[in-house]
């Protein structure tokens, strides 16, 4: 019996451009150079069998860049990204690794068919990827699915719009399980729902973890969200991870500035009353990123070799912080 892998998932070294200059004759006429956007920059994680590693920052700092690379539907421009100990494009094109591993999308009505009957959208990863055959067997096995996430055959022969949003979403949690994953991207499942409805999502993805044993990319802007979902998190701030470890040690110490602003303006219903300081000014453009540090214009601890050098990685106990501040004893 082969010996499980340690690690599903990793990053090493990822960045990720994309080319936003105008067009060639443009270019030309102006002198100008080509021009590239840097969405994900110099990124490296790992991600245990069995648990959820979650990439939280606000809009725009490359979470979604990196969903969609984890699952190929980006390539790096630098670095490598790992399956199983195996480069993401040589695992991907073996069928047998490639439907174990799959993506929940952000918005649920989006990325369903809406000219497909739910049951035909949930059993067109077991036909294409022949886990069953027979109409019998693709049927029993659709029923199963949907039964795993709290709906029923007879839902099966309805259209996506008859749906609510959570249940639409459970729709597509199926779906994303048909193929027998065991590495699921999750790109903001929950932000298009209500505040109940998320909870519910949020409580089938866990128990759906636990009794499946699967290993979940969890991508939030949401902070709160998160701290139900994570073993581990990764801090993003314009491409980088600024700080990564495990979720219960940052939520209660965390180091980086800019993590220590997104906790401070979680709501807490124990400490009503306290001040919440929201996170001031805007993300730079990630096509003129300031230099040094990159959050230094909207940091309160920033001096000048913030301002010139790009901070590295260092360790703080069991957590990897990226700020100059912390490395200098400046962040007390």
């Amino acid at each position: 019996m082969s010996q499980p892998h340690r690690h599903t998932m990793e990053a090493v070294a990822v960045s990720h451009r994309f080319d936003v200059s105008r067009p060639w004759l443009q270019r030309l006429f102006n002198g100008e150079p080509k021009r590239f956007l840097r969405a994900v920059d110099d990124v490296s994680f790992a991600i245990p069998t069995g648990t959820t590693f979650a990439l939280v920052g606000e809009s725009g700092c490359g979470k979604s860049t990196i969903a969609r690379l984890a699952v190929g539907l980006y390539e790096p421009s630098d670095g490598d990204i790992l399956f199983e100990d195996q480069p993401l494009s040589s695992a991907r094109a073996q069928p047998a690794l490639r439907r174990r591993m799959n993506m929940i999308f952000q918005d649920p009505y989006a990325s369903l068919n809406p000219r497909w009957r739910v049951s035909d959208i949930v059993a067109e990863p077991i036909r294409a990827f022949r886990l069953a055959t027979r109409p019998n067997e693709v049927q029993a096995r659709v029923g199963s699915l949907l039964a795993q996430v709290g709906l029923t055959l007879r839902d099966g022969e309805k259209y996506p719009h008859e749906f609510s949003g959570g249940q639409r979403q459970r729709i597509s949690i199926a779906r994303a399980l048909a193929s027998e994953p065991d590495f699921l991207v999750c790109d903001e499942p929950t932000s298009a729902l209500d505040v109940s409805v998320q909870a519910q999502i949020l409580n089938l993805m866990r128990d759906l973890q636990q009794r499946l044993g699967l290993t979940y990319l969890f991508i939030s802007h949401n902070l709160a969200v998160v701290r139900h979902m994570a073993d581990r998190l990764g801090v993003m701030y314009l491409g980088r991870i600024v700080e990564q470890g495990p979720a219960e040690t940052i939520f209660r110490t965390p180091r980086h500035p800019y993590t220590r602003l997104l906790l401070d303006a979680i709501p807490d219903l124990e400490q009503i009353g306290r001040s919440r300081t929201p996170v001031g000014g805007e993300i730079p453009s990630p096509i003129a990123p300031p230099p040094g540090c990159a959050f230094h214009p909207r940091c309160k601890l920033a001096n000048d070799r913030c301002r010139t050098e790009k901070p590295a990685h260092i360790a703080v106990g069991d957590v990897q912080v990226a700020c100059h501040a912390v490395a200098e004893g400046r962040d007390s």
